[in-house]
């Protein structure tokens, strides 16, 4: 007989845990307890719960493991809120513990008691309390299988602090059975046979790439089919990577800021073969007039995926990986060389680049690091930072992008940096951020110092809430409600004089990173970018902070106007 907490300890050893992101509470210093005495696992404190949730988030991504936290009930719980919808909306596992008060107090506005269950149950895939001892052992084996399998997503566990203390069995599962849960692990052949027959029929056939194809490390067989069959691919942001970004193929995101041939290639298409994608409103632009001439196959492991959106014409329930190794038994060499000819004239004629803009630029610090850093692993933020990443950052087979897709969190890059780092230490980690969304998390500055992380931090800096002040721009007359971050009180309310002297920027971030016993360095042209990232790398046992000063009105282009289809881009914004 062992008490609830050392069962917990024992399951998460069981389960593989080596890792564990956790902050303690009342309601969960008996978990915290029992993980003292044990050193297979490493618990790490970061410095608030959310930084904590995409910790662990980033390392469920960058390592291909479930990624778990440790946290207690209340604030410490509903702080987790955002990074679970974060991983839900982009199918990262991670399997979320939380401290509850005793059953005897549920429902009676106990210090600190919240309905977690309540909270959470539309925003990740299964959320349960324990409310038996004799269960601990078997929810715990469930939460993880339920994690890693099928479309991955996280799970939320409910400990009360009874059934902590409580003594019982010993036992953990080695099996699970779940009547209600059984992913698919199989492919339709015989709707393989029917796609394979219209993509053969096809004169301008596409394959649009979304998440689904890194989750599933399909990676090098979606880049052998894209050569087996000649077949021009574009990708989602989360699915950039699933074929080297510098492939002839290869014609660039699709949505509101992507490339004018992945853009103009969906609108012309015959065949669209899509795999691994939601088909959300960042990609689609105007419903009714999404690839309005195309036949539309759609792969995705959740059939809740499947017509939910757009309305296809050929319904696939497989995991990306296993539908695109049967996809290579039948698919032959297609002759459409007009049409790749014309969709790779539009690449070349199109192209995406910041030559407008004078000295230091975003483009040119990412084309950096595509030089001079062999096999990174970059977490972005969200903002004009992510979109300007994942334009310009190329990903090859030995390079990984981390970015809150679905949700579009701030305050998402750093904490996942940290949470990579720590499962990939021989691994270069960048993360790239805004002015805006560094300073959601910045306190984890005190985390990657104590964890004595050499992280490279990057800041662009524009003084700005960039992406909504570019809307504001261009749709609301320049009128810069809430987006200027060096206002202050005595400012004019008018942003529009740019002869006008603005505040200094406040923080001042080389200062505030040397506060936390970090690097920091500021740099406002080019010629320093290489100084910068030497300067990064000669420190082995701190993170680095490099703030660029970039142009404080520089736009994304090309970009989609909301409502408006793909096909009506603006390309220089």
């Amino acid at each position: 007989m062992i008490k609830g907490t050392d069962l917990f300890v024992k399951a998460l050893k069981e389960e593989g845990v080596d890792t564990l992101f956790g902050y303690p509470g009342g309601q969960a210093i008996d978990l915290f307890d029992s993980l003292y005495d044990q050193d297979d696992i490493e618990v790490i404190l970061p410095r608030h719960e959310q930084a904590l949730i995409h910790a662990a988030d980033g390392y469920a991504r960058s390592t291909g493991k479930v990624g778990v936290c440790l946290v207690t009930s209340g604030p410490g719980a509903t702080n987790l809120v955002t990074g679970i919808a974060t991983a839900n909306y982009d199918s990262v596992p991670l399997v979320c513990f939380t401290g509850q008060v005793p059953l005897s107090l549920m429902g009676n506005d106990a210090f600190q008691e919240v309905d977690i269950v309540g909270i959470t149950r539309s925003i990740c895939k299964y959320a349960v309390t324990v409310r038996k001892r004799e269960d601990l052992g078997r929810i715990i084996k469930e939460a993880f299988y339920i994690a890693r399998t099928g479309r991955p997503g996280p799970v939320v566990v409910d400990l009360p602090k009874d059934i902590q203390q409580a003594m019982g069995s010993e036992e953990y599962p080695k099996e699970v059975t779940i009547r209600s849960y059984k992913p698919n692990e199989s492919v339709h052949l015989g709707q393989i046979k029917k796609a394979v027959g219209i993509l053969k029929k096809a004169k301008k056939p596409l394959f649009l790439v979304g998440g689904g194809v890194n989750i599933s490390g399909a990676n090098a067989g979606m880049t052998k089919l894209v050569e087996q069959s000649g077949v021009p691919i574009i990708t989602t942001i989360m699915g950039k990577g699933a074929v080297p970004s510098t492939h002839p193929l290869y014609m660039g995101n699709i949505g509101i800021h992507g490339s004018y041939a992945a853009n103009h290639a969906v609108s012309e298409c015959d065949v669209l073969f899509s795999i691994g994608t939601r088909f959300n409103d960042r990609i689609t632009g105007k419903i009714s007039e999404f690839a309005p001439h195309a036949k539309i196959i759609h792969i995705d492991i959740d059939s809740a995926s499947i017509s939910k959106n757009i309305v296809v014409d050929i319904p696939i329930v497989a995991d990306a990986k296993l539908a695109i190794e049967a996809l290579l038994d039948t698919v032959p060499k297609l002759s459409i060389a007009p049409w790749v000819d014309q969709v790779t004239q539009w690449k070349e004629q199109y192209p995406i680049n910041m030559d407008r803009y004078e000295g230091l630029t975003p483009e040119k610090v990412i084309c950096y690091i595509n030089e001079h850093f062999d096999k990174p692993i970059v977490t972005t933020d969200v903002g004009q930072n992510q979109l300007w990443t994942t334009q310009y950052l190329d990903i090859e087979s030995n390079r990984q992008l981390l970015t809150s897709g679905g949700l579009g969190t701030m305050g998402y890059g750093f904490p996942a940096a940290i949470g990579a780092k720590l499962g990939n230490p021989d691994r270069d980690v960048i993360a790239i951020s805004g002015d805006g969304g560094m300073q959601m998390n910045i306190q984890e500055l005190a985390t990657a110092v104590a964890l004595e992380l050499p992280l490279t931090l990057i800041v662009f800096n524009n003084g700005y809430l960039g992406n909504v002040r570019q809307w504001q721009e261009m749709f609301f007359n320049k009128r810069y409600s809430s987006t200027c971050l060096t206002y202050r009180k005595s400012c004019q309310r008018d942003c529009m004089n740019k002869d006008k002297c603005c505040p200094k920027y406040t923080p001042d971030f080389v200062k505030l990173a040397e506060s936390y016993d970090a690097y920091g360095i500021r740099v406002m042209t080019e010629e320093d970018i290489p100084k910068a990232f030497a300067y990064a790398k000669e420190h082995k046992n701190a993170p680095t902070l490099i703030e660029f000063i970039i142009e404080r009105e520089a736009n994304v282009s090309p970009m989609v106007p909301g409502g408006k289809p793909l096909s009506d881009m603006i390309m220089d914004c």
